[in-house]
């Protein structure tokens, strides 16, 4: 039997509630989670916009509630060398967001998806905000782009095109990109052949210039620049990125910061040789 706290947060309570309901029904209106909680619709209304901002909610087009990415992704956290990866890197993070006065993130791939570890914000008015514990699709966000281009074209088909087993392959943060690949549950059919084919030209070209490119494919608005980043003395790789408001990144910008981001990825993989 469960004991209830002593002291209990009602609004910590009502959130993980709603989480419950997302897990277990999959979709929830407004109104619903006011019924539900017993609480007024504006109060409903926050505590969904919340989890939506964390990712653990997304409002699809009838203006419901559908379980967001983060309910479904793998744990990366555990690791100790992990959290030593986060640590050692910010540093050079920090120096990049003062250099380049854009936020700067770190992240790893699970499987089809990225999750960020890390952000230092810029100091600029308009910049794009903290993004830790968000997770992306890998093949929309400049990160997830840069660790998938160095997956081989058979692992890169197991992850996205697998369709008679039933599940979704997945593979962890690793040297290389590549990790230990193990059948976990999930949707299969990630990508259709057509978007295959793209995702492959669009890798194609992330290899040759050395860096990847996220033009508003997940945020309106937002671009940003992902180079991979490998920590061998740790066994972890991950990738670091830029975010820009899309209107501070016209073409003529977009080399200058990948030389940035170039430079601050080669230290950070310099000092972890030691």
């Amino acid at each position: 039997m469960r004991n209830k706290p002593p002291y209990p947060l009602a609004s910590v309570d009502n959130a993980l509630r709603l989480l419950e309901v997302l897990r277990d029904r999959g979709r929830i209106r407004v109104s619903d989670a006011a019924d539900e909680l017993g609480v007024a619709r504006s109060t409903a209304h926050r505590l969904l916009a919340m989890l939506a901002y964390r990712n653990f909610a997304i409002q699809d087009e009838s203006r419901g509630y559908i379980a967001g990415p983060a309910l479904a992704v793998s744990s990366v956290g555990g690791s100790p060398t992990l959290q030593q990866f986060r640590r050692a890197t910010l540093p050079f993070m920090e120096a990049l967001c003062s250099q380049v006065g854009e936020t700067v993130n770190l992240m790893v791939r699970v499987g089809t998806q990225t999750r960020f570890l890390a952000t230092v914000e810029s100091a600029q008015l308009l910049h794009v905000g903290d993004r830790q514990g968000a997770v992306l699709a890998a093949h929309k966000s400049s990160g997830g782009k840069a660790l998938l281009a160095a997956l081989s074209e058979d692992e890169l088909r197991y992850l996205y095109l697998v369709k008679d087993t039933g599940k979704a392959g997945r593979a962890g943060p690793s040297i290389g990109g590549r990790g230990q690949q193990e059948p976990v549950d999930g949707a299969t059919n990630v990508l259709l052949s057509e978007e295959f084919q793209d995702l492959m030209r669009e890798l194609h070209l992330v290899r040759q210039r050395g860096y990847a490119l996220n033009q508003e494919a997940t945020e309106s608005g937002v671009s940003a620049i992902g180079r991979r980043l490998i920590a061998r003395s740790l066994h972890q790789v991950g990738a670091l990125s830029i975010s820009v408001p899309s209107a501070r990144l016209p073409a003529s910008r977009v080399e200058v910061l990948a030389e940035a981001l170039r430079a601050a990825t080669d230290a950070a993989e310099a000092a972890f040789e030691n």
